[in-house]
């Protein structure tokens, strides 16, 4: 956990308010924003301007970086652009107070994206960030084979589980069926399509809505660059959709919004490859669904983890249950549920 104790001495230090061009002494209200599995997000206004901030407290790195707050500043610089993200004030990565990095930004309004309603906005936000030029100097990882590296990503992850001795025997059995036949798919082959700045994480929770107006897209803890199709595919997948809802879209609804990111792109890019390249993400990014589950079951059932979600702990359960990893084996893995989907 983040010990108060060291939050407020860090608030009060120079760390902290030099940067905001506050004096010594001040004194600042923050308001928790909710936390995830490796950052806790805190609001609060600059006394002077009256700016509304975030605060963000990372407490470890998925993609293990000795400097994650630091890559989560330089993306958001690369793509101030948009004007779909929060602008970067600052990071400090110091640890001296706070055992962990710190990275304040402008805090943004909106509400959860609903799947129900929101697609069309999605669709704009995405095509937007897609079809941002990548920067000459961008410091993000760029993987040569992208769906190869999420594959190998989700061996270690799953491997985690599958060597603990808590693990469900049947989670067990259903989780290295997937891993085989997964295995199978042309993840090495390269791909086409013009490289992107692409967010990797794109459950509901971290769009903010706005309808009628401009909408946003938070939490930029894993960006990389790589191709448009491993956003879509991650976007519109089960193990997506279903994580912060009870939402599973249908060949229908991934369909109608593909056609609204068609047109929300217009052009700026070539889309020719999607049709390819979708389906392929969309695969090894239901196996990472539920191998991320599987090794956070086991981190979860460790002592003294720095942050812990209620919610996430609920929907670990559901994730490696047999009827849950058998209906993403069959419906998603062995069938081509993509297949007559108009891309």
């Amino acid at each position: 956990m983040i010990h108060t104790e060291a939050f407020q001495q860090y608030v009060h230090s120079p760390a902290f308010l030099d940067p905001l061009g506050l004096p010594p002494g001040t004194d600042i209200p923050f308001a928790s924003l909710g936390q995830g599995e490796y950052n806790a997000n805190f609001r609060f206004r600059h006394p002077a301007t009256g700016q509304d901030l975030v605060l963000r407290v990372n407490t470890g790195s998925q993609m293990h970086l000795p400097d994650q707050i630091a890559y989560e500043f330089f993306a958001l610089t690369d793509l101030l652009p948009t004007g779909r993200t929060p602008r970067p004030l600052f990071y400090d990565d110091s640890r001296a107070i706070l055992p962990y990095g710190a990275l304040v930004m402008t805090w943004l309004p909106g509400r959860h994206l609903r799947y129900e309603e929101d697609m069309g906005a999605a669709a704009e936000i995405l095509a937007d960030i897609h079809a941002l030029p990548v920067p000459e100097n961008t410091r993000l990882l760029r993987p040569d084979r992208p769906a190869q590296s999420i594959y190998r990503e989700c061996l270690d992850m799953a491997g985690r589980y599958l060597t603990w001795e808590g693990a469900d025997k049947t989670a067990c059995r259903l989780l290295e069926t997937l891993i085989r036949e997964v295995g199978r798919l042309p993840l090495g082959d390269p791909s086409p399509a013009p490289p992107a700045i692409v967010s990797t994480e794109l459950n509901s929770g971290n769009f903010l809505i706005n309808p009628g107006e401009r909408s946003y897209l938070v939490d930029w803890e894993k960006p990389l660059v790589s191709e448009p199709a491993q956003d879509l595919g991650h976007f519109l997948a089960p193990t997506t959709t279903f994580w912060k809802t009870d939402v599973i879209l249908s060949p229908a609804n991934i369909g109608d919004f593909l056609r609204r990111y068609a047109t929300a792109v217009g052009g700026r890019f070539d889309l020719r490859s999607l049709a390819e390249r979708l389906p392929l993400y969309f695969t090894v990014t239901c196996l990472r669904g539920v191998s991320w589950c599987a090794m956070a079951a086991v981190e979860y059932a460790q002592p003294g983890r720095a942050l812990t979600n209620a919610d996430t702990r609920a929907k670990l359960g559901q994730y490696l249950s047999a009827d849950f990893l058998e209906h993403i084996l069959e419906t998603y893995v062995r069938r081509d549920f993509l297949r007559g989907v108009a891309l």
